[in-house]
């Protein structure tokens, strides 16, 4: 490592890492917790918003329903808590990378910091893409379907936990051009290595997003192309970061 480095990537103590570690750590879980009391105000508010794709096409007849007592509270508590983990991972990432980049190589950090805030808004671009896109369609397709007489009363935290289910889904699918750069660059694999098994990596694709997603064709499709695009796109970035063999760490 080059003698310039900052006093902070000195090699400390075990136990100066473990206080650390632990401050860090402190410091990510009161980030959640004041987001948390930031958004409890509007919990409700969240929730009717994340309900949203589906009471809009649910028949005039039709509601959402609470099946247990503590529902109508837990729900958008259970809700608030995600979102407030959703909003704040941003510097809980931060900590984590203040807490590993001293031990990395300077073209490492420079590789990492752009990965990191890609794999960021990756994340929140997939939820972003199943609440927009994929609900109207994978909701509307199940009204349409059940029989005539049946009326739809969802509960509210059935539903919950559905959304959520595809929210990370689809955040953790938009997240493969990372995984395949990260793979390139660190030499587990190569970029053409990975185009050579395109038609297995689309197999893949599908059956991941038959796993991942509700039993419909519409959602299972919505999630695996999107993956297959993003795999391309991996491969793209991936050759432009293949390390040189003959190029020493700095």
């Amino acid at each position: 490592m080059s003698t310039t480095e900052d006093a902070n990537d000195k090699p400390q103590p075990l136990l100066a890492h473990l206080t650390e570690l632990r401050d860090r750590l402190l410091r990510s879980i009161l980030a959640v917790l004041v987001m948390f009391c930031s958004l409890f105000y509007f919990a409700n508010d969240i929730y009717t918003y994340v309900s949203k794709p589906l009471r809009d096409i649910l028949p005039p007849d039709a509601s959402m329903i609470a099946t247990e007592v503590a529902s109508p509270f837990l729900t958008p508590f259970k809700l608030t808590m995600v979102a407030a983990l959703f909003l704040a991972m941003p510097y809980v990432l931060y900590q984590l990378w203040s807490f590993v980049a001293p031990g990395m190589y300077r073209n490492e950090k420079k590789l990492a910091i752009p990965l990191l805030v890609s794999s960021v808004l990756l994340f929140y671009a997939g939820a972003a893409f199943a609440y927009y896109a994929v609900f109207p369609l994978v909701f509307g397709f199940f009204t349409s379907v059940g029989p005539a007489d049946i009326t739809i009363m969802t509960d509210i935290n059935r539903y919950l936990d559905f959304v959520l289910k595809l929210f990370f889904a689809f955040g953790l699918a938009f997240e493969i051009p990372i995984a395949a750069v990260i793979m390139i660059r660190v030499g587990i694999t190569t970029a053409d290595n990975l185009a050579s098994k395109r038609a297995y990596i689309i197999v893949g694709c599908f059956i991941m997003g038959m796993l991942l997603t509700p039993p419909d064709i519409i959602s299972q499709a919505m999630l695996a192309i999107p993956m297959w695009i993003l795999f391309e796109l991996g491969i793209v970035f991936g050759r432009l970061v293949t390390p040189d063999p003959n190029k020493t760490p700095e």
